[in-house]
Order: C-alpha cells, then structure tokens, then sequence
C-alpha cells in the first residue's frame, strides 16, 4: 500500500525529474526569440537582464524550487545526505543567480556596448553564486557515483565542471560559451536520471 509519506517523496523527485527539462526548455525558448541574444556569445543568465529579464529570473526559481524538492526526495529515499546537501546548495545558487543578476555586456540586451563591459557588485554576487552551486553540483556527481552508476556520474562530473571551467576562461569565445551550454544541458539531464532512479526505489 503506497503511503503518505511515499506519495510525498514520489512528488518531490518527480519535481526533480521536470526541473532540468523545464529549465532548458525556457532557456532556449528565449535564447532564440530574444532580441540580440546569442548563444556562441551570451551565457544563459543574460537572459534575466533586460525587459523580459523577468522570464528568466522566474525560471531560476522555479528550477530552485524544483531542484531543492529533489535534494529532500533523495534524503527521504536514503540517498546520500551529503549528495542531497550538495544539491541544495546548487538549489540556493540559483536563488541567489535569480536576485543578484549578471551584468550586461557582449552587446546584450540589446544596445548594449559589445565587449565585457563593468563588472558590478551584483555581477560580481552573481558570479561567486555560479562558482558555489556549480562546485556544489558537480561534486555531487561524484558522491552519487560512490553508490551507483558511477561511470556515468563521474563523467558528468568531469565534463560539467570542464565546461564551467571553459567559460570562466575562455574570454567569450564561441567553443567555450557553446562547451559550457552543452554542460548545463548534462548536468540538469544527470539530475532528472538520479532522481528518476530513487522516485523508482520508494
């Protein structure tokens, strides 16, 4: 007989299954219909600047919400607490990349100057924010694979913080931007499997 307490961790990885599916679904919708965005030059969290900046912002939180659920639904399947701890921190990243927004720069939103532009105090919050979850997330990779599927978890692991890496260095360049899109893509797909996975345990 399915319980209360089942039918609430169900709901909560389910949140975990559609958090990443829903996020990068929003993300593309408004990378390719915003004016002046550019996906080879423009990181996803551009997009919360601007007029429709709002639309992002929303999608920030709502991935929180939905990530942070996740991280309660593997703690109550008796998935590892310091890998549900690692993923909430990753859900508070987001809340904070929601309120303390990336600078405008690289021509977006539109009309602004191309290049990197000034790097305010909430760009600055908004970076250390990204260095914080992303560390927290792909770390998580690694804990998970201590207790299943841990090829596919540490090569999630690696790729994702080798494409945060390519970013933070690459300067702007088309190969890093697009490196670490196709990251974000794994690691949010690595979220949904493992909580698929557990949701499939309770």
């Amino acid at each position: 007989m399915t319980t209360t307490r089942t039918r609430v961790t169900r709901t909560l990885l389910t949140a975990g299954v559609v958090a990443g599916p829903l996020y990068v679904a929003v993300g593309l919708a408004q990378a390719f219909t915003r004016e002046g965005f550019d996906l080879t030059r423009h990181q996803w969290s551009m997009l919360a600047i601007g007029d429709l900046g709002w639309i992002q912002v929303a999608n920030f939180l709502v991935a929180a919400l939905a990530t942070a659920a996740a991280a309660a639904g593997m703690q109550r399947a008796g998935g590892s607490p310091w890998a549900s701890r690692l993923i909430a921190v990753y859900a508070l990243s987001l809340v904070g990349a929601a309120v303390f927004k990336a600078d405008p720069a690289m021509g977006f939103p539109a009309g602004t100057p191309e290049g990197p532009g000034v790097v305010s105090t909430a760009g600055m919050l908004h970076l250390l924010c990204g260095l914080i979850g992303f560390a927290a997330v792909g770390a998580a990779c690694f804990v998970v694979a201590r207790r299943f599927w841990p090829l596919y978890s540490r090569v999630t692991g690696v790729l994702f913080l080798l494409g945060f890496a390519a970013v933070a260095t690459g300067a702007g360049a088309v190969w890093a931007n697009l490196a670490f899109t196709a990251a974000i893509v794994l690691i949010w797909a690595w979220l949904a499997v493992v909580s698929l996975h557990y949701r499939r345990t309770v």
